[in-house]
């Protein structure tokens, strides 16, 4: 039985950087959110998206997609909330997440979750 990590070192720097813009993603949404007084599935995607960034790092497909995915809905989530009402908060969150699908879709991190994730 090999070990879990939340990072797995070993993995190229672009899948690195996204699992921790995972993590950082999540959370802040996560916190943001909550503040908010959001529920349901407003505070579910932070949540998946943070379980994806864990299975990225265990080296998993299902992690790669599922982070691929959620990341896709939070970016355009972004762009519609750029697009009605733009202002520093709403261009901080679109650049945090069209870097997290940048690196997601390099193709060095895809090159290596077919190669080597299960």
């Amino acid at each position: 039985m090999e070990p879990r990590r939340w990072l797995d070192q070993s993995q190229p720097q672009t899948l690195q950087n996204a699992v921790v813009l995972c993590y950082i993603n999540a959370g802040l949404s996560l916190l943001f959110g909550l503040l908010a007084g959001g529920v349901g599935l407003l505070l579910l995607l932070p949540v998946v998206l943070g379980v994806g960034g864990y299975g990225i790092a265990n080296e998993k497909k299902w992690g790669y997609w599922t982070a691929v995915i959620v990341s896709g809905l939070a970016l355009a989530d972004a762009l519609l909330v750029m697009a009605l009402a733009p202002g520093f908060g709403a261009i901080l969150n679109l650049l945090f997440i069209g870097v997290l699908v940048a690196l997601l879709l390099h193709p060095i991190s895809r090159h290596y979750q077919k190669l080597w994730f299960r």
